[in-house]
């Protein structure tokens, strides 16, 4: 969720702000299963991201979501571990995992809407990572960048840089016109 933060210009007289952490974090996109001729060129693509400390996994979902393009939910989770798909990483999950649980010991470590950055605490130079499509496996890597302490002004999280252009969510065919699902296996 996108939030304002007032300028500390706007506070009453008297009201100091708090300073907050803002964290800048390198968003970048390792391996997409669905699309071969993307993964075939690896095109290096990220984008940097400001978020507060007291904003949570799932906002940062939105903000990565925004900043790389997409235009079609689906589910999602980080991983806290040394890399992609590390059995030992500790997951955060949507609320919706929690809803239906058939096997207690799939379910992930906690909830994106209610782990805030400052939960994590999350060092510089520190890596995670984020699953988007469980089905096309949109695999990025996060690195903390900076952790400041301000008062912060503007909307965050906010994108603050972008590297690269992102692929589409979805191959479109020009043949047919029409957007393809899945990878190029399933042909």
């Amino acid at each position: 969720m996108k939030r304002k933060s007032k300028s500390p210009g706007k506070q009453p007289q008297g009201v100091e702000t708090t300073p907050v952490r803002i964290y800048s974090l390198e968003v970048s996109l390792l391996w997409i299963s669905m699309s071969g001729r993307y993964v075939e060129r690896k095109p290096s693509v990220s984008r940097t991201i400001q978020i507060l400390g007291d904003q949570t996994l799932q906002d940062l979902h939105g903000a990565i979501y925004q900043a790389f393009e997409r235009w079609d939910e689906h589910m999602y989770e980080f991983q806290f571990g040394k890399g992609p798909e590390d059995r030992r990483a500790v997951r955060y999950g949507m609320p919706e995992v929690f809803e239906d649980v058939w096997d207690s010991a799939m379910l992930p470590h906690g909830r994106v809407d209610l782990a805030t950055l400052d939960s994590l605490k999350l060092a510089v130079r520190n890596v995670f990572f984020y699953l988007f499509d469980f089905g096309d496996e949109w695999w990025h890597k996060i690195k903390v960048k900076a952790i400041e302490e301000a008062s912060p002004t503007g909307e965050f999280p906010r994108i603050v840089n972008k590297v690269g252009e992102c692929p589409p969510q979805y191959e479109y065919d020009e043949d047919d016109g029409e957007y393809h699902w899945g990878s190029d296996e399933d042909e």
